[in-house]
């Protein structure tokens, strides 16, 4: 059980101490911690059930009356309109095709600007061509993720296996820290002249064109499907993709300079390129590491607002978040009148489980912690 020390993010509803009622079997000093697993409990709606837990609500101090009880009624589930977010598993489904059909396009583009870069010898395309590749990989680390958090929890991997996503993308993290070596060794060597310059055809205009038109049309769709799916990896799969835009579109700035007689803008556009792939490591990277070090994920002002606007809840504290932005640990400790029922105790933390979990969808465990204020 907490103690009164531990009183960050301290909220009473309006100052009053719990008023005691006599035969009333109540929580006392005692506490109950309570495990909500989303979808575990069938009493309550979470983001995805139609049953829902309704309590009476009177003329009490806290809001309950004694003559109306819990009761648990049906509610038809709603119908989902056009624009809401796929419910799952085909929401894993339906996000591993839109990721299947953007790795076809990358590798293509990719394929397309390394062979030209090569050909031509104008290493910015080349090291674009690595650019693009890494989208790639993105793609690849994105399905190893979605396929992984589509397997329910089991007896070895009780927390689930989203984990697995995390160490796809630090596998991508090396992948990108090598090509930065490598672009930037091909640019030392044209800037040093140990490198013939490139030969800088009408060709290869065409093909940057043309993949500058292919992320723009990949970078549209997958915002599309990233907003109708819910979906955070998608999301970020596109902004990745508008970055490789613009990285393409200084290639393309760099090859028309190099054609006007300045070739040294080559390797500088190379470097340029550099740039951006180190940029899109250090963003992985820097995701890897919030997930493994249980950085937060929700703002506790943020949860606390919502757990407060549950009637009968008169503070909590102790609010922790930990995992990915789309796959959320959650435990507080939530503070209820003394003298309620344990029973009565019970169901209003479902009831801020509920809560939680509606108004934030990616909360996929929840630990409520329940216990009398300090001196209640």
């Amino acid at each position: 059980m907490g103690s009164a020390g531990h009183s960050r993010g301290l909220l009473l509803r309006d100052g009053r101490p719990p008023q005691q009622q006599l035969g009333q079997p109540s929580l006392g000093h005692g506490a109950e911690e309570v495990h909500h697993r989303q979808g575990a409990d069938p009493l309550v709606a979470g983001p995805h059930g139609a049953v829902v837990l309704e309590r009476g609500l009177g003329t009490g101090d806290w809001g309950w009356d004694e003559t109306k009880r819990s009761r648990i009624v049906t509610r038809k589930r709603p119908v989902p309109s056009p624009d809401s977010p796929a419910p799952a598993p085909n929401r894993y489904v339906e996000v591993a095709r839109v990721l299947r059909r953007v790795l076809v396009l990358n590798v293509a583009v990719a394929a397309a600007k390394i062979a030209f870069g090569y050909a031509s010898g104008a290493i910015s395309i080349l090291s674009d061509g690595f650019h693009s590749l890494t989208d790639a990989a993105s793609n690849v680390a994105g399905l190893v993720g979605v396929r992984a958090a589509g397997r329910p929890p089991d007896a070895d991997h009780p927390y689930g296996h989203r984990k697995y996503e995390t160490v796809a993308a630090a596998a991508v993290t090396v992948f990108l820290l090598l090509l930065v070596i490598e672009v930037l060794r091909n640019a030392f060597n044209h800037l040093t002249g140990r490198s013939l310059p490139p030969e800088i055809a009408t060709a290869s205009f065409a093909v940057m064109v043309v993949t500058v038109v292919i992320n723009l049309a990949v970078v549209a769709y997958e915002g599309r499907e990233a907003e109708r799916l819910g979906s955070e990896v998608l999301m970020a799969d596109a902004t990745q993709t508008r970055g490789d835009v613009w990285s393409s579109l200084t290639v393309i700035a760099a090859l028309a300079g190099a054609r006007a007689g300045v070739p040294i803008l080559d390797p500088l556009a190379a470097l340029v390129v550099a740039g951006f792939i180190g940029y899109a490591g250090y963003q992985v990277a820097r995701t890897i590491t919030g997930i493994l070090s249980d950085r937060i994920v929700i703002s506790d002002a943020e949860l606390e607002r919502v757990v407060m606007g549950v009637p009968g809840v008169l503070g909590c504290h102790r609010i922790r978040t930990r995992g990915a932005a789309d796959h959320v640990f959650l435990d507080l400790h939530v503070w209820l009148p003394a003298d309620m029922r344990l029973t009565d105790a019970h169901h209003l933390s479902h009831i801020v489980k509920d809560r939680l979990m509606t108004r934030y969808p990616q909360i996929t465990d929840a630990v409520i912690h329940i216990e009398p204020p300090p001196g209640g």
